[in-house]
């Protein structure tokens, strides 16, 4: 049967997403096709309406539908506790853990020479501008226990020792070269609990706990 051009559009768009082949996009479509015109319809308002009010954080740089996110927005948070991630999906796996009740800051990457990634290409300057503000007793470093993600906590480390915070690192439960996106719950829940402090002078760290 001949393929019309709207339904050969869908798949080639469907074909785009990480993890969707030929086939797959072939059934998703045909999915969509053979759903009510109103459960369709909805799918495409969700894609809309995610691309249209989801921004930036003005205060974390996570995901928000306002000014602020709902962690930054919430003022039972400690925000006194700042916990540096890699990028917004990191914050969203930290928060289903339920362990962290601090605030979180989104550096938007990692450091990586190799990729062109400098510390100018980073919300580095927006992170010590939060700290020096005051009021932050802690710096969580969560970012990936990748090459990248250790070199990235150590230019932190560096540049966050002279405000005089404490500066802590997340435990190393997490599997050398892995990602936080990716681990499990209890998995991140371990990680943020046993987190240990950094020290410039490379003495070795103390347990903290949140």
């Amino acid at each position: 049967m001949a393929e019309t051009d709207s339904l050969k559009r869908l798949k080639e768009e469907l074909g785009k997403l990480p993890g969707i082949g030929e086939r797959s996009a072939e059934r998703i479509a045909q999915h969509l096709l053979a759903l009510p015109s109103e459960e369709a319809l909805a799918l495409a308002r969700a894609i809309r309406d995610v691309k249209q009010k989801i921004r930036a954080c003005s205060r974390c740089g996570g995901l928000a539908e306002g000014d602020l996110c709902p962690v930054c927005s919430d003022s039972k948070r400690d925000a006194a506790v700042l916990c540096v991630v890699e990028g917004a999906n990191d914050m969203r796996s930290l928060e289903a853990t339920g362990a962290f009740r601090g605030v979180y800051h989104v550096l938007g990457g990692r450091l990586s020479p190799l990729e062109g990634v400098a510390p100018e290409d980073l919300s580095v300057e927006a992170l010590l501008s939060r700290v020096k503000a005051g009021g932050v007793r802690e710096v969580v470093l969560a970012t990936n226990p990748t090459a990248e993600g250790d070199a990235t906590a150590l230019f932190l480390l560096r540049v966050l020792a002279p405000l005089g915070v404490k500066v802590t690192r997340i435990a190393r439960g997490l599997p050398s070269g892995g990602t936080i996106e990716h681990a499990s719950p209890p998995m991140l829940a371990d990680a943020i609990e046993g987190r240990t402090e950094l020290r410039e002078d490379g003495a070795s760290p103390a347990a903290r706990g949140n």
